[in-house]
């Protein structure tokens, strides 16, 4: 994709991306209150139909199904730092696996009927074609952070269109929920600079284990981020910085995948479900960009990643499952995505008190006296 063609796709997708529907999320809310249920008592899945509702600009949304993966792929150059002991070919390999069908993703995702489509962004070994995989490689991996940028400003904007553009070739063929995926050997060494930078935490905050790397591999990781970030004036955070710069300095191509995976969706108003710390800084990312882009994200899970909760507490998500999971793949967000569904359904299938003929409780009385003794009302 030339760059003019992808700065032209960028520009008409944050043009696109509108801020959420106050009235149909006043609707919703009002609606979870007359539902044959207390008030409240679905928690924060309550709060997810209410985004959604916002986000489609409609009461009840559209319900989140059928749901399409997108496994972003890509290699790193700061794996050359020796933050992890995996080697790099495995990128290449897991990318084959799950196009075989063999990785946690895909039967995480055959149970819940989403369909997984793997993109390689910008694996460094050379793929053969195959079913389920798209080829949209920027380049054979990125650069070394630590010595200069990950990525030219050009490759940036490529890879964020062609995260755009998958969003919308996935919604074109009849997705209603996004969930997305990841694979890199040595990303989560650029989630942490990311993380960091717009953060503005410390990387000891943000830099996890990732793979299960050991004390000393991990104090490595963590002096390679605060170097990259040094390198390119990040140490005190992003601050007013375009967000495409601070992303080709120290990101990823699955990370600018995923941010315009997240901002395409966006434009088309079709909620995401965000997996873990790759997604969480990609999000940052997308929000750098367009605030209004996280009105229909949904926080899949809380990575055991520390960078993950930095990401969600600053982009203000509550992850909606707390399994110390820390595979990615999409992963954490396939588990999650039967509540994400399960929000929307209530407002679509449970009768109102009104409609059911069910006595509500009494104005002025408060607790379990309130509730009236009906099997259909759980305390």
């Amino acid at each position: 994709m030339a760059d003019n063609r992808a700065g032209a796709v960028i520009e008409e997708t944050l043009a696109a991306i509108a801020p959420p529907d106050r009235a149909a999320m006043d609707e919703a809310r009002d609606l979870q209150g007359r539902l044959t249920k207390p008030p409240g008592s679905l928690g924060v899945l309550e709060e997810v139909s209410v985004r959604l509702a916002g986000l489609a600009g409609q009461c009840p949304p559209p319900l989140p199904e059928p749901a399409a993966v997108a496994v972003f792929a890509a290699d790193h150059g700061v794996h050359a730092q020796g933050v992890t002991p995996w080697p790099q070919e495995v990128t290449a390999q897991m990318v084959a696996n799950f196009v075989a069908g063999g990785a946690v993703v895909n039967a995480f995702a055959k149970q819940v009927g989403a369909r997984v489509t793997v993109v390689d962004i910008g694996v460094a070994a050379p793929l053969e074609p195959a079913p389920g995989l798209l080829s949209r490689k920027i380049a054979p991996g990125t650069a070394d952070m630590t010595a200069g940028p990950a990525m030219t400003a050009d490759e940036a904007r490529r890879a964020v269109a062609t995260g755009i553009e998958v969003a919308r070739e996935l919604a074109g063929q009849g997705a209603r929920c996004l969930i997305t995926g990841d694979m890199g050997i040595a990303n989560t060494t650029a989630s942490a600079a990311l993380i960091a930078a717009f953060t503005g935490l410390p990387p000891e905050r943000v830099t996890g284990r990732g793979t299960g790397i050991d004390d000393a591999t991990h104090a490595r990781k963590v002096e390679v981020v605060r170097t990259a970030l040094a390198r390119h004036g990040l140490s005190e955070g992003a601050g007013s910085r375009d967000p495409l710069d601070v992303l080709a300095a120290v990101g990823g191509f699955e990370h600018a995948g995923i941010a315009g995976f997240v901002l395409g969706a966006a434009a088309l108003r079709v909620p995401v479900v965000l997996d873990g710390v790759i997604a969480g800084s990609a999000a940052l990312v997308a929000a750098a960009m367009s605030p209004d882009a996280l009105a229909g994200c949904v926080a899949g899970h809380r990575s055991a990643e520390p960078g993950h909760s930095a990401a969600v507490d600053h982009l203000g998500l509550r992850p909606l499952v707390d399994l110390e999971l820390r595979l990615g793949e999409g992963t954490g967000a396939l588990l999650a995505l039967p509540l994400v569904q399960g929000s929307v359904r209530v407002l679509h299938e449970v009768a109102t008190f009104d409609s059911a003929g069910v006595t509500e409780k009494s104005a002025g009385v408060t607790g379990k006296e309130a509730a009236p003794r009906n099997d259909m009302i759980s305390e």
